[in-house]
């Protein structure tokens, strides 16, 4: 006699109840987590927090994975058998730097400034859903719940100098796990975003993100007596004023289908206003819409810096570091999460983009994208602007509830049925790459450039 079908929509309305009715647990939750912002591979407090509650929801937790992350697995089915694949549903920890923001460290200036707090909230609303017994039965395969620590990527110098000293290998959360292995294991993965966007979407789905390459800069001079004998020294901060002018002349060499920006920080700029600078640190982003036109970018950005340490007849290292690669999100499970979407929020709430959408920044979304079928959702409830000192979540119940709602609603499309249609999602994907060579890729990247402008 034939398998009877899963009442798929009783288990859902079971999901929306158990997480509905810790709504207020889940936003109190959010809400802490927004108030003690810490940046990337620093979580340790963040990471603590949620992993604690994690274990307190009956879940093993394997911590300290990339410095600050952490994976916990659970298997469906009644007899425990793994007979399906697995979902990863996945929280990011970190925030980044906005010391204006109003709800930034003082000490730090750590302010979640991009919703990440959101994220954790969310994957606790997951894990309740999705392992009670009356849901959990009725799946087939696993669901892995990742918190990734460092998608935000700053601090350059401390991560160059974590990855020198071989506390890390790459310098981004999702990469470095990649790296280590977490993910072998996993078949899929998802996690939503929170977005400003104006309008009537609750969600959107689909589009793609930039690509980038990371440029850590040290423009080398010699220090003299500013007052007394500049003529003696060698002023590297001259060097990166003429580096960036240059920088600023190739940016009509950049085509708008590109999606190229070119854009960065010094972060340090001289230790003494009567002494020519001998050092001067820049920390930029080279982003375009693959990584080909990454690197044919950043190549004329290198000329630039190189033109610099020419000019003044100093030196210049440039170390260039893997970025993250473009977001592909998978066809069926976006199409999937749009349509739990809607059924929470209701019909013409969720915007579906199309692949050539991109939104201009980056995440290790897409470095994951590379390796399996993923989606990465954005849920609208915050105002501001992105990374900004105004950016706040405004809507706390469609940022965490609903997302977690659509999430598990979701887990249950692609495992329920003897998860017919996570396989199927699985055949028909195409991933550019495996994870060795997605590795071999990103490490080959890597490398430094030294020109002496003498």
């Amino acid at each position: 006699m034939a398998k009877a079908t899963t009442d798929k929509a009783a288990l859902k309305k079971a999901v929306t109840r158990i997480i509905t009715k810790r709504a207020d647990e889940l936003i109190a939750f959010a809400r802490d987590i927004g108030a003690n912002p810490e940046v990337g591979f620093q979580e340790f407090r963040t990471s603590r927090k949620l992993a604690e509650a994690v274990e307190k929801a009956g879940q093993k937790v394997e911590r300290g994975l990339a410095i600050t992350g952490f994976k916990a697995k659970h298997i469906f089915g009644r007899d425990g058998a793994q007979d399906g694949p697995t979902v990863a549903v996945i929280a990011e920890l970190d925030s980044l730097r906005v010391p204006e923001h109003e709800l930034s460290n003082p000490e730090t200036g750590a302010a979640h400034a991009c919703g990440h707090h959101t994220q954790p909230a969310q994957l606790l609303g997951v894990i309740a859903a999705l392992t009670d017994a009356a849901i959990s039965e009725h799946l087939s395969g696993s669901v892995a719940f990742i918190a990734t620590p460092a998608e935000e990527f700053i601090d350059v110098s401390a991560r160059l100098a974590a990855h020198e000293a071989g506390e890390i290998g790459f310098m981004s959360g999702k990469q470095e796990m990649m790296r280590l292995g977490v993910f072998d294991d996993i078949d899929m993965a998802m996690m939503v975003h929170t977005s400003a966007e104006s309008g009537t979407g609750k969600f959107s789905v689909g589009g793609s993100s930039n690509a980038h390459v990371v440029q850590h800069v040290r423009f080398i001079g010699k220090a003299a007596h500013a007052g007394g004998a500049p003529w003696d020294g060698v002023n590297a901060l001259q060097a990166a004023n003429v580096a960036l002018v240059a920088v600023n002349a190739q940016r009509e060499t950049f085509q708008n289908s590109d999606t190229v920006r070119v854009h960065g920080i010094i972060t340090d700029g001289g230790v003494s206003v009567n002494s020519v600078p001998g050092q001067v640190i820049y920390e930029g982003r080279v982003r375009g819409r693959d990584s080909e036109v990454v690197d044919a970018a950043a190549e004329k950005i290198e000329r630039c810096f190189k033109a610099g340490a020419l000019a003044v007849g100093g030196e210049v290292k440039i170390t260039s570091i893997p970025g993250y690669m473009a977001l592909e999100n998978d066809s069926l499970m976006s199409e999937m999460f749009a349509a739990n979407a809607e059924g929470i929020c209701g019909k013409g709430s969720v915007i579906r983009r199309g692949p050539e959408a991109n939104r201009g920044g980056s995440t290790d979304m897409g470095d994951l994208s590379q390796i399996m079928p993923v989606i990465h959702p954005y849920v609208s409830g915050a105002s501001g602007t992105a990374h900004g000192i105004d950016y706040i979540i405004t809507d706390y119940k469609n940022t965490v509830v609903n997302a977690a709602i659509a999430m598990a609603h979701t887990v249950i499309d692609l495992l329920a049925d003897d998860a017919v249609a996570g396989k199927d999602v699985i055949a028909k994907a195409t991933p550019p790459r495996t994870r060795k060579e997605y590795v071999e890729s990103q490490e080959a990247r890597m490398r430094v450039i030294h020109y002496r402008g003498v």
